[in-house]
């Protein structure tokens, strides 16, 4: 069956490209002009990967990503971006987005990162158990779910895979870089601080267990450790 993508971008002509390309890879493309209309296609559709503009008019594309965020924590979110406008990337990457392309951009760079979350789509983050512990917690990278007790968080599917990536890495340093490349393809500085948003949250999702940390070592990497 093909894909389903959900595009929203205001500008007519790029729109148009951007969704006979991806028809011409035999992907299903709805394309809304606003944020108000990408919603509602969202809400009545079934998407396996939203692009989102983020200069939108009636609701941005950050406002869109949010609301999105709220009814799917998985479904993968690539915001287009204006160039220079840097800042636009930290912030959607806040906001539960999972990767960034600046405008002008190339259609192949744009569907390779789109083959890249949906062959990811067809199977588990997981690099290794399907179901395991983290110290008191149960990590489910299949249903995207960290537990402990009464408490469950639901991850987004960038979280699942760096938290998956440092579990199957328990112990051991795991260099930016490398994390970097495995996950985004590339080590690039505004990825590395994306990097450090997600980190920060998960950090806050395994404070319920003293002895789970993910300790930074500064400019190095990281290391998952249960103490």
């Amino acid at each position: 069956m093909s894909k389903q993508i959900l595009l929203v971008e205001d500008d007519e002509s790029l729109g148009f490209v951007i969704k006979d390309s991806l028809e011409n890879k035999s992907y299903t493309v709805q394309l809304s002009s606003d944020g108000e209309a990408g919603l509602r296609d969202f809400d009545t559709g079934s998407y396996d990967l939203c692009i989102l503009d983020v200069m939108l008019p009636k609701l941005d594309g950050f406002a869109l990503a949010e609301k999105i965020r709220k009814r799917s924590k998985i479904i993968p979110i690539i915001f287009l971006t204006a160039k220079g406008m840097q800042e636009d990337k930290l912030e959607g990457f806040k906001l539960g987005g999972d990767d960034y392309i600046t405008k002008p951009f190339s259609m192949e760079e744009l569907i390779y990162r789109i083959e890249v979350f949906l062959r990811r789509g067809t199977a588990s983050p997981s690099t290794g158990v399907l179901h395991g512990t983290i110290g008191r917690y149960q990590f489910d990278p299949n249903s995207f779910t960290l537990s402990m007790g009464n408490f469950q968080q639901k991850l987004t599917r960038r979280e699942a895979e760096i938290l998956q990536y440092l579990t199957d890495r328990l112990g051991i340093l795991v260099k930016r870089e490398e994390l970097l490349i495995a996950l985004w393809g590339d080590d690039d500085y505004f990825k590395g601080r994306s990097l450090d948003v997600f980190i920060s949250k998960l950090r806050k999702y395994l404070r319920k267990d003293e002895q789970v940390d993910i300790e930074n070592y500064h400019g190095v990497g990281f290391k998952l450790v249960v103490k």
